[in-house]
């Protein structure tokens, strides 16, 4: 570079300490304006990878699907125990007595999920379509 500087010095008349230092400025702006092209170029690259933007996407949809069928399970599990907690409350003298109740809980129970279903229609296709693939997976995998 400082040979570049010389030769610039030597080439212009009268040239003087201000003409190196503004070659020297140009050379390190054009340095810079080549690395942010780079940059550029690489972002522009991962935008248009497609195949990993599916993937990413795919990837943050099976998070939240996760996450969601977990949140459905807990809340199944507690209606589960709230059911069983008031059959067990109800128990009967008679044994008689006793299945009718626990068959008017289950009938409840039922009607409660039927329930939950029609109001949350997503939530619970997702549930239907995860356990479904789920079902699916361990028959082919018991082939």
């Amino acid at each position: 570079m400082a040979e570049r500087g010389a030769r610039t010095k030597a080439a212009t008349p009268g040239g003087d300490a201000a003409d190196e230092k503004s070659l020297e400025q140009i050379e390190a702006e054009i340095e810079a304006n080549r690395a942010e092209l780079g940059d550029t170029a690489a972002e522009l690259a991962d935008k248009a990878d497609v195949k990993e933007q599916a993937k990413k996407q795919v990837a943050d949809t099976k998070v939240k699907a996760a996450a969601k069928t977990e949140e459905l399970k807990q809340k199944a599990t507690a209606q589960a125990e709230a059911a069983k907690a008031r059959v067990t409350d109800a128990a009967p003298d008679s044994s008689r007595e006793g299945a009718q109740r626990a068959v008017e809980g289950a009938q409840q129970a039922r009607a409660q999920a039927a329930e939950w279903a029609r109001e949350n229609p997503v939530h619970a296709a997702a549930t239907g379509a995860f356990v479904g693939g789920l079902v699916i997976g361990w028959m082919l995998a018991r082939h």
